[in-house]
């Protein structure tokens, strides 16, 4: 997985950024659409103020399959990083940090409300598939504690109920346990999500996008990826909250 290869145009920067894009727009349907307009979450319910709601439906179905692609791009990308960062534990720390971070806009925008214990954001599920990545790292002729370290982390997501699951644990430790063979790697990973979820079956695309990896880093920003993910949800929760109702409203 982490060999270069020539001929082929996506670098682990340009990844990045095709994922960021695909999770904007699956986090506007879930987010602006389902949350403020058509469930009517928001402090003055817009469902009334709207016409043609089942066009809007069809909308916010279309951007939801599109960002299906980007949870096996980070997950790809963890795994990238895994592999090649210098220091693993400063790596974790990061994403449990960016996930502390994080919790506040990711209640408010998909759920408008703080604290929202039913759901916590994917920066936990890539920092508990990193936790079981580093065990396997460790247990060179002791397996049995990698699995171990994976059963509790797919656990842990379980009960505390993280963007994909125990699913996207087992599917960052696949990726990387498969990593020499990338083909197989992202076939079982793709598996594993569509069996975890019938709309995880418009995530092809995004697998396909990986086999377009060519092994090179490219040039990314440092820090900007982390902080996309929390500072565009806070951004969609003001436009949904407090943006939307005036502009529906003058309409």
């Amino acid at each position: 997985m982490n060999k270069r290869e020539t001929g082929r145009p996506f670098s682990g920067s340009t990844l990045k950024w095709l994922a960021i894009l695909l999770m904007l727009a699956d986090h506007v349907g879930a987010s602006i659409l389902e949350i403020f307009v058509l469930n009517g979450y928001g402090n003055s319910s817009l469902a009334g103020m709207i016409e043609h709601m089942e066009f809007w439906w069809s909308i916010d179905r279309i951007l939801r399959y599109i960002g299906r692609s980007a949870f096996p791009i980070f997950c790809f990308l963890l795994v990238e990083g895994a592999v090649h960062t210098h220091d693993i534990g400063k790596y974790a720390r990061r994403l449990l940090v960016f996930a502390l971070v994080s919790e506040l806009p990711f209640d408010l925008a998909l759920r408008n409300h703080f604290p929202w214990w039913a759901h916590q954001n994917v920066f936990c599920t890539l920092a508990l598939g990193l936790l079981a990545i580093q065990i396997f790292r460790k247990s060179a002729g002791r397996e049995w504690r990698g699995v171990a370290a994976l059963g509790a982390a797919a656990i842990l997501a379980e009960v505390c109920n993280t963007d994909y699951g125990a699913t996207g644990v087992l599917v960052i430790t696949v990726m990387y346990l498969l990593r020499e063979n990338r083909i197989a790697a992202l076939a079982v990973s793709y598996v594993l999500l569509a069996v975890g979820g019938r709309i995880e079956l418009y995530a092809l695309p995004g697998f396909l996008a990986l086999l377009l990896y060519n092994g090179k880093r490219g040039h990314q920003p440092k820090y900007f990826f982390y902080w996309f993910y929390p500072v565009h949800l806070l951004a969609l929760w003001g436009l949904g909250n407090f943006v939307l109702p005036y502009v529906i409203g003058k309409i």
